[in-house]
């Protein structure tokens, strides 16, 4: 008895061992081996008692008389839980099919997805519906993104690798399929990192960069070297964005003459630079100290802004904007051009109405993902796809010295724009 006793601790001890190694330098070979079957007896072993307790599961009503909640002859009434399929098992973690009961929606699904997570002991459960009677469950064993590695994208023009999806996939910003984005975060939450990473990726490409930052310049200013023009104030913003509208008027008219409808349809000779538009800090732009001076220049900003939106896409122009707060009480005009923001990034924010307007009008359930991440999250934020889903995502960290460097690096691909520096030396001679 004693030698078989021996043998199987030295089993157990060596399958810990085995097991402690795999979970840190094979994390999926430990979650195929290891987690998915635990896990996958907890989701059926749990199913019936947690559909039963959050309201997923259906009485039967047999054919007899009922009285109250009960039948007649002192019979209850039977829980009919929603059929659930066998979960199968993923790279991340584990999928399982439910077919809906008659009247029932998926919005009873996300209500229970905590009590899923602590039920199935996973991170993250999310509920979607492929297709009219069907809920798709997708429980994420652990969290992807809290030691995310490099994930990797084919090079693309105005096609920016930002960092990585929750999925484990490359999270991309491609301007040629979302022309323009929103960002919002709060300060420390990421959102300067982001935009490092952004100007980062397009320094190399043939593009144009203009940077506005009524911060003085603090945050764009690093990357100048690269920069086709900074404005630092919301006096030299106008002036910029208006001959940004002048530019767009031409590449119209060279539209039309060639008969085609945006500039990729134009032959390589005839097409103009693309031109990157990054604000940072969108409220500076709106907010007044009640001057009339004051109040003429956040009207122009905004005019501007949305014309650009609205008609740059196929005329090779984008803007990405991002600001710690992002509200209505701005005024109608950030409303109006957060219609025309197709992308949303939205980090940790101070207030739910910021969460609400980056992302409330194309997801809410995104809006309380995003609410839930935590100061500790630095780099997480919820994004919306090309496809009207979102997802959970981390940029990849970018120092100020990578930025820095690699701006200066490619300082000689800095294109000059003539309309916008006659804009900016007559804005000097009006001061003078």
């Amino acid at each position: 008895m004693g030698p078989i006793m021996l043998a199987f601790g030295l089993a157990a001890l060596a399958w810990v061992l085995v097991g402690d190694l795999l979970r840190r330098h094979r994390p999926a070979w430990h979650w195929y081996l290891a987690g998915y079957p635990i896990a996958a007896c907890r989701v059926v072993f749990t199913w019936r008692k947690v559909a039963t307790l959050n309201d997923l599961a259906v009485s039967s009503r047999p054919p007899r008389g009922l009285l109250g909640d009960l039948v007649v002859k002192g019979d209850p009434l039977r829980p009919v839980v929603p059929r659930l399929s066998f979960p199968r098992v993923n790279r991340m973690g584990l999928t399982a099919t439910v077919r809906l009961h008659a009247g029932q929606t998926p919005a009873t699904y996300m209500k229970a997805a905590d009590a899923l997570v602590h039920a199935w002991k996973v991170h993250a459960v999310r509920v979607t519906s492929p297709e009219r009677g069907l809920v798709l469950l997708t429980a994420t064993a652990n969290d992807p993104l809290a030691s995310p590695g490099l994930a990797s994208a084919p090079a693309a023009l105005l096609s920016v690798l930002i960092g990585v999806l929750e999925s484990g996939g490359a999270w991309v910003m491609d301007l040629r399929l979302v022309p323009h984005w929103l960002i919002a975060g709060a300060t420390r939450s990421g959102k300067s990192t982001l935009l490092a990473r952004l100007i980062t990726q397009l320094a190399p490409q043939p593009v144009a960069l203009i940077g506005i930052d009524c911060k003085g310049g603090m945050e764009l200013g690093l990357f100048a070297e690269r920069l086709s023009a900074l404005t630092t104030c919301r006096r030299e913003a106008v002036a910029v964005l208006a001959a940004l509208v002048d530019d767009m008027q031409e590449r119209m008219r060279a539209c039309r003459t060639a008969g085609v409808r945006s500039i990729w349809e134009l032959p390589d000779k005839l097409r103009p630079m693309p031109v990157v538009v990054i604000v940072d800090e969108l409220a500076e732009l709106y907010l007044s100290d009640g001057r009339r001076e004051s109040k003429a220049e956040a009207e122009q900003c905004s005019t501007l802004l949305l014309r650009l939106a609205q008609l740059g896409a196929a005329l090779g122009m984008h803007l990405v904007v991002a600001g710690q707060r992002v509200g209505s009480d701005l005024g109608p005009g950030v409303t109006a051009l957060r219609a025309q923001l197709g992308g949303r990034i939205c980090h940790r924010v101070n207030d739910p109405g910021t969460a609400e307007m980056t992302l409330g009008d194309l997801n809410k359930d995104a809006v309380v993902v995003a609410q839930s991440i935590t100061p500790d999250e630095k780099g997480v934020a919820v994004c919306t796809g090309p496809e009207g889903g979102w997802s959970r995502a981390r940029s990849h960290l970018t120092s100020t010295e990578q930025a820095v460097a690699t701006a200066r690096k490619h300082a000689a691909m800095t294109p000059e724009l003539p309309a916008i520096d006659r804009a900016l030396a007559t804005l000097e001679g009006d001061d003078k």
